[in-house]
């Protein structure tokens, strides 16, 4: 028993000259964190304006008249329609970070909005079947290229017609209009355009989002990115103070971060039409036969009512502006 207790008292004695030694030590210094957000990749300062909507010498809503549709799998021999037909599928552009109009679903992992479904209805009446459609995301800044490139046969992504676009491509009728507004924190004080002045603004690049924006009174400084969920990413890490975009746009953003708001009035306008290679007349006249037909039979109300009600009760089609 002695032996037991006399190493006991040894390990007690260690454990003493442990603590003691524990309550010498300096007690470390406190490092402070900074939060640090990381750099949006493609994220740069937009300096000068675009080319607007709208502008220009030209027509911008200017397209075809469509004629008699051919049936589905039928289409006329050597036409574009034909080779796309003997190529399987339809391969459209599209987005996929833009909600309503072409996001990704997470639960499914399907890309789904209106520009997604209006593009399954040109494959409808291409080849019977809404899902011989091979759909690309692709940025809004490479949509010109990859329709010189032919590495898609249509753009469905919120592409508006301009002057300088129309020099490189075609475009069908309009098949949505939208109003160019503000998203912004609530109760960040921006309210309207001159609220802007000494800010940061952010819209996507490749889009004509960023030309209001220099024409007013003090412009504010422009961030373009790739996409308009890196515009959302940037208002939440604090790198800009509001984004600029079409009203649906900027609804799909709200619908992600209810600590934004739709401000101001509009500044600009967009209208939606379907991109395809230039020099593709039968193309466009075939597509704008499909929206008349979107058109008639309700199925452009019905795709509005799935993805769009949220912005209000629907507008309608646009009226096509034919001129040949």
């Amino acid at each position: 028993m002695s032996i037991r207790r006399s190493r006991f008292a040894l390990v007690l004695a260690a454990t003493a000259v442990l603590l003691a030694g524990c309550g010498d030590a300096p007690a470390p210094s406190s490092i402070e964190a900074t939060a640090v957000a990381p750099p949006l990749p493609g994220a740069e300062a937009i300096t000068s304006a675009p080319t607007a909507e709208g502008t220009g010498s030209c027509d911008t809503e200017a397209t075809l008249a469509p004629r008699a549709q051919p049936r589905p799998g039928a289409m006329p021999a050597g036409s574009a329609m034909a080779a796309i037909v003997a190529n399987g599928r339809l391969r459209v552009g599209v987005d996929q970070n833009t909600y309503m109009f072409g996001f990704r679903n997470p639960s499914t992992g399907r890309l789904e909005g209106f520009d997604i479904d209006l593009a399954r209805e040109i494959a409808r009446d291409l080849f019977g079947d809404p899902d011989r459609i091979e759909l690309r995301s692709v940025t809004a800044a490479d949509r010109i290229q990859l329709l010189q490139e032919r590495k898609v046969d249509m753009i469905v992504r919120t592409f508006s017609a301009t002057c300088e676009r129309r020099r490189d491509v075609d475009f069908s009728s309009v098949y949505y209009r939208a109003a160019q507004r503000f998203a912004a924190p609530r109760g960040a004080g921006i309210a309207s355009g001159a609220d802007l002045a000494g800010k940061r603004v952010c819209v996507t690049k490749g889009t004509t989002a960023a030309a209001p924006l220099f024409t007013l009174p003090t412009p504010p400084t422009v961030l373009g990115v790739t996409n308009w969920t890196d515009c959302l990413v940037a208002l939440q890490q604090g790198t800009v103070d509001a984004i600029s975009g079409d009203e649906p746009i900027l609804s799909g953003l709200v619908a992600q971060d209810r600590n934004l708001e739709l401000v101001g009035a509009p500044i600009g306008s967009g209208a939606y039409a379907v991109g395809v290679p230039k020099g593709s007349d039968e193309l466009v006249r075939f597509v704008n036969g499909v929206l008349e037909r979107t058109s008639s039979d309700g199925t452009w109300e019905r795709i509005y009512a799935q993805h769009l009600s949220a912005l209000g009760p629907s507008p309608g089609a646009p009226a096509p502006r034919y001129a040949g």
